[in-house]
């Protein structure tokens, strides 16, 4: 018989040949906890129980597509995202604690204002947007170039009580910037990645996870952050706020293209493993 304990440090073992032994450890955690009900503490204190042939093909099944590669949030599809629970699918990217960090910052910085008008441009899931319609006072607005995309943030708004206007927009045509109004915040994680990147990514993001919403040309990899800077700054409101995800190479080269632009305070911040990731721009400077 296999006990709970036995089964976890096998298919343990097994992830290993894939990801790092912390990774495969957590990613097991998730495993036993969502589809057993087995929390860190349950894992311990069942060790030595024995488990269910149902329950055991169960997890040898999951197992085996992990083994492939296929990430554990679409496996399972979902994934928390701060208070919110996401369904994922393989058209929109998993949400990172890096962007979970940039939600917090904005919450933490403007949970005084009242009737805040936020546009959140890359919407993917609807993480950010999701998680500022109910964390601030504010009625927000999502925008996304992919419709499957756009079709599981409504399920997942809806699924979170939480009140946001999706728009089908293509954000790089500047024509399409006609049909937004004025925000008091702007905030996007729109695609970053260098294609000369893909040796350093894992295998699970690259076969599983859309590329539309990854990469971006070799030769403009600021591509995104300039149209949207350019956007923002017709429409924004008079102390409106620009908040973007980066990649961590270019944090100086974004925060100087900011305030070319002519953006009065730009700051560049460290996520927590402490690389450049997070940049505020204002059009005014604080008084």
């Amino acid at each position: 018989m296999t006990t709970v304990g036995k089964l976890f440090n096998e298919l343990v073992g097994e992830l290993e040949e894939l990801y790092t032994p912390e990774e495969a450890i957590n990613i097991m955690r998730i495993v036993f906890q969502e589809k057993l009900g087995l929390s860190r503490v349950d894992m311990a204190l069942q060790n030595e129980q024995t488990i269910d042939d149902k329950s055991r093909k169960l997890i040898f099944q999951i197992a085996e597509k992990l083994i492939e590669g296929q990430p554990v949030q679409q496996l399972l599809g979902s994934v928390h995202f701060l208070t919110a629970k996401l369904r994922i699918n393989k058209n929109v990217l998993i949400p990172r604690p890096e962007t979970e960090e940039l939600v917090d910052i904005i919450i933490k910085e403007n949970r005084e204002e009242e009737d805040l008008q936020i546009l959140d441009i890359g919407t993917g899931s609807g993480c950010i947007a999701i998680a500022l319609a109910n964390g601030l006072d504010s009625s927000v607005k999502a925008l996304d170039i992919s419709q499957p995309a756009l079709e599981l943030a409504r399920i997942n708004a809806i699924a979170n009580n939480a009140a946001v206007d999706f728009l089908n927009l293509d954000i790089l045509i500047e024509e399409n910037w006609k049909k937004l109004k004025t925000f008091d915040i702007i905030v996007s994680n729109p695609p970053y990645v260098l294609e000369t990147e893909k040796a350093h990514m894992h295998v699970n993001i690259l076969n599983h996870e859309p590329h539309v919403a990854l990469f971006v040309p070799e030769d403009d990899p600021l591509l995104f952050y300039e149209k949207i800077s350019d956007m923002a700054l017709k429409h924004l409101s008079k102390r409106g706020i620009l908040y973007f995800e980066i990649n961590a190479r270019f944090g100086q080269e974004t925060k100087r293209m900011l305030l070319d632009k002519g953006f009065a305070e730009v700051t560049l911040r460290k996520d927590m493993n402490g690389k450049d990731r997070f940049i505020k721009a204002c059009l005014k400077a604080a008084m």
